[in-house]
């Protein structure tokens, strides 16, 4: 069924735009769009779309583009102003208009093709519309009422956050998106202006909302807060005055950002679009951009696709992905202003690196790219000598000094026979060690035979695995002196006695089982065994095993020991509430928790060499309700970093069956950055980490100071070589070992100088 008659449920540019488009499509079609408001109210005051945007707009509808290009703004610097210096980069291209013009051209675009426009008329019930039309458009906004009459079939989730805003406007066009922070009496707040007028540019004033209360403005009216944020960043403004947006209904008084998720996006005939489906934060200026390329590929699949149904499904298939990197984006974007506080003291050049790159979008090597004078700056001032990416700067921990930044992560390979290690631990990690990373982590090496994970885990709880890893550790010496390698020794807890990976993973053994202990008799799955909890003696023999196991590491020569307190196995058993019921004194508050892990760390550390440093890995969330939250692993970092620890590692998760992560491009990073930036410790970042231009932006940012990577090792074990190769550098932060070094350069893959084709002629 081809949809002949839609009704369109708000006026906002994905509404608009999406009528228009349809109508375009099929002059035949009847359209009808229902807006509340009149035609000239709206909120905020300037769209910022980006060419990507403006290119699908060129295509699908010429006239749209020519009257918006018309009207652009554009620029490209970026100032970021703080402790009253002003740092510029350029190079990133924008273009802006003002919103109610915008939305004055789709206005007559849509008159134009015949699209009937209602204003000041709230639309008919959604049920009502369904049925007197082939399709129903929900373009009404963040609160939409149609995504509340059907929270049953969409299912949204609607996150509210941390900071209060407030939208503005000055009389007068800023030469660049400006970013200037203000430190008050009452703590951090920011100021996001850019142009989108000859005469006028957006403002946007935001601070989180205890600073928004401690300031008074709960208790100020909307005209009293323009006054006063005028006041606050009159340099900014050269000491002109701001306006509000009075003719919206004091829509622009100050608010909270909602990010809105849905389940799905159609029921039926009726489909969300824009804000009614997914919010972006306006830190990256995407909420009508998103709207505007829904519009595109809703109309593109009702007329590409043979029914309504499948248009729909096609629809949010072609969307849902884009949304969802977009709203990891937005989502990181706005977790960095909100937590703004914790960078304020990073060297001027590094804060305004760290901001811009904030959202992850914007990367070290694209920012070199677009202002390679502004990036050398940068790495100056972080101390990268001339040539040097940041991911090959030396880093120092105890008398151990890595030549670079790059970890190869604990991967467990369940490849060892009785917990010995063998010719295949011989190959991984000394291919890995002769592939340039500064250090190279063993797998979790298991301090008994009752603390394994599987069959094939390693040990080093006998002579005779001590002997096999003095193997390993001897050729990777000897061979790749430049490199570290590493030990992670750790107890499986309840997480024991499990198949091999490949066989199985977490599912219990079918035969040879052997008894488990934990913090609390809570099974990991129902299928899996329920462990012994464990009583003082055997707390104490426990303790005594990675001790010993300790000492057998410092005698094989690593050069550093972690201790595995991550992913659920028995130290972090202990520190989440969701798996330590325990009513002692390990049991109950954090700090109670925390107790066993540390009688632990410090037994390991009193016979670790004290020149050797000694790091922890920590699950910095469960990604589960009632578990370990950020705040917890703050408080566990300051812990062990007291009790002596170097560094901590910081993942996540692991730790329940249950757990929901958030998975996206380095998403766990920002629990290692909130470590280091409140804490000072340093912290290594794992997470999805796959690309030398992604350890070289959270480096630079100082959001870390090591990267683990571990897939893109297993993809490539010359991983930190090829990154060295394909960046240009050939300094002391990596060396190809000498059998290897005419392999430096990429190989050449065929004939790329064919002529060229230089005529086209007619048929």
């Amino acid at each position: 069924m081809r949809a002949t008659r839609v009704a369109v449920i708000g006026g906002g540019p994905g509404g608009l735009y999406a009528a228009a488009l349809l109508k375009r499509l099929d002059p035949a079609r009847e359209i009808t769009v229902w807006e509340r408001n009149a035609p000239d109210d709206t909120f905020g005051f300037g769209v910022v779309l980006s060419d990507e945007t403006l290119g699908g707009i060129e295509h699908a509808d010429p006239v749209v583009y020519a009257a918006l290009r018309d009207e652009f703004v554009r620029w490209d610097d970026i100032d970021i102003v703080h402790r009253g210096v002003r740092h510029t980069s350029g190079g990133h291209g924008f273009a802006a208009l003002g919103r109610r013009r915008l939305l004055e051209i789709l206005h007559e675009r849509c008159r134009s093709l015949g699209v009937e426009l209602r204003f000041r008329t709230r639309a008919p019930d959604v049920d009502r519309l369904s049925r007197a039309y082939d399709l129903v458009i929900a373009a009404d906004g963040v609160h939409s009422t149609t995504r509340e009459a059907y929270a049953q079939v969409f299912k949204p989730q609607v996150a509210g956050h941390r900071c209060r805003y407030i939208w503005l406007a000055a009389d007068f066009a800023f030469d660049a998106f400006r970013f200037e922070i203000a430190r008050t009496e009452h703590g951090v707040m920011q100021l996001h202006g850019y142009p989108y007028a000859a005469d006028s540019s957006t403002v946007i004033v935001e601070m989180r909302e205890d600073v928004w209360e401690a300031a008074g403005f709960a208790e100020l009216d909307e005209q009293e807060s323009v006054e006063r944020c005028a006041k606050l960043f009159a340099d900014a403004l050269g000491g002109r005055a701001l306006r509000s947006n009075r003719s919206a209904s004091n829509k622009s008084a100050w608010t909270t950002f909602r990010t809105v998720v849905n389940e799905r996006w159609s029921h039926g005939n009726v489909v969300l679009l824009g804000d009614a489906a997914h919010t972006a934060h306006f830190s990256i200026g995407s909420g009508t951009k998103l709207a505007v390329e829904d519009a595109l590929a809703l109309a593109a699949c009702l007329q590409e696709q043979p029914g309504l149904g499948e248009a729909l499904a096609a629809y949010e298939e072609e969307r849902r992905p884009v949304v969802a990197s977009t709203q990891r984006a937005a989502r990181a974007s706005l977790e960095w202003f909100e937590n703004l506080g914790l960078y304020l003291d990073q060297p001027a050049r590094q804060f305004a690196f760290n901001l811009l790159t904030r959202s992850r979008r914007v990367t070290h090597d694209n920012l070199r790219l677009r202002d390679p004078h502004f990036t050398e700056s940068v790495e100056r001032e972080f101390g990268c000598p001339p040539g040097t990416p940041p991911m090959f700067t030396p880093f120092r921990l105890r008398d151990l000094t890595l030549r670079n930044r790059v970890v190869v992560s604990p991967m467990d390979m369940y490849s060892a026979v009785d917990g010995v290690p063998g010719d295949f631990h011989l190959v991984h990690l000394g291919a890995r060690a002769l592939g340039g990373a500064g250090l190279v982590m063993t797998e979790m090496v298991c301090v008994s035979a009752a603390g394994r994970i599987t069959p094939g885990c390693a040990g080093l709880y006998t002579a005779e695995q001590a002997d096999a890893w003095r193997r390993v550790t001897d050729f990777v010496h000897t061979r790749s002196p430049g490199t570290a390698l590493g030990v992670q020794l750790g107890h499986s807890g309840r997480k024991g006695s499990t198949k091999l990976m490949w066989e199985g993973i977490d599912e219990p053994l079918e035969e040879g089982n052997w008894p488990l202990v934990a913090a609390s008799p809570v099974p990991y799955r129902p299928e899996n065994q329920t462990p012994h909890e464990l009583t003082r003696t055997q707390l104490a023999e426990i303790r005594d095993q990675f001790t010993a196991a300790a000492r057998r590491a410092a005698h094989c020569g690593f050069d550093l020991l972690e201790l595995h307190c991550a992913h659920g196995y028995l130290l972090s058993g202990f520190l989440s509430p969701l798996t330590n019921r325990r009513t002692d004194a390990y049991g109950g508050p954090l700090e109670n928790r925390l107790r066993f892990p540390l009688e632990v760390f410090d037994a390991v550390r009193a016979v670790w060499p004290e020149n050797r440093p000694m790091t922890v890995r920590i699950s910095a969330t469960d990604w589960a309700e009632g578990g370990t939250t950020a705040d917890d692993a703050v408080f566990a970092a300051r812990a062990f970093a007291a009790h002596g620890a170097d560094a901590i590692d910081v993942s996540t998760g692991q730790v329940v069956a249950d757990e929901r992560p958030e998975y996206g491009r380095s998403y766990q990073t920002p629990y290692a950055d909130r470590i280091r930036n409140e804490t000072g410790i340093p912290v290594i970042a794992v997470g999805a980490i796959s690309s030398w231009d992604d350890v070289n932006s959270l480096i630079l940012a100082g959001r870390t100071d090591l990267c683990a990577l571990a897939r893109p090792h297993l993809y490539d074990p010359h991983w930190t070589l090829h990154a060295a190769a394909e960046q240009g550098y050939t300094g002391p932060g990596v060396d190809w070992p000498a059998p290897y070094r005419a392999g430096s350069r990429p190989p050449r893959t065929g004939r790329t100088d064919a002529p060229k084709p230089r005529l086209t002629l007619g048929s």
